[in-house]
């Protein structure tokens, strides 16, 4: 018998509106991560070759608790994708200067 304490709470689903202007989503390959007590801040970044100057495409404000979970879940989702796919190759180390006017990068 399983501990009413942890049985899940069941709800009504929640329906979840993807409008038109995000469907095709927005390219990255680099995001900045600073935070505060409060707050996780990701900057999304485009950075094209050849072009000095990139972009924050989109930013996204988390609470710590949210924060925790996307890790979680990204996590997860990297096991079984490489898993299917095998490992990521990545290199250890991004070597780039930047001249950043957002918030100061810790990640």
């Amino acid at each position: 018998m399983m501990d009413p304490k942890q049985k899940k709470k069941k709800g009504k689903p929640i329906e979840i509106e993807l409008k038109e202007d995000e469907a095709s989503g927005t390219y990255s390959n680099l995001v900045m991560i600073t935070h505060s007590p409060s707050e996780f801040i990701f900057d999304f970044i485009s950075m094209m070759p050849g072009v000095p100057k990139a972009k924050v495409v989109k930013r996204m404000i988390l609470t710590p608790d949210h924060a925790k979970r996307l890790a979680n879940a990204l996590n997860d989702n990297l096991r079984k994708y490489e898993g299917e796919h095998g490992q990521i190759q990545s290199k250890e180390k991004f070597d780039m200067p930047f001249n950043y006017r957002g918030p100061k990068p810790e990640a």
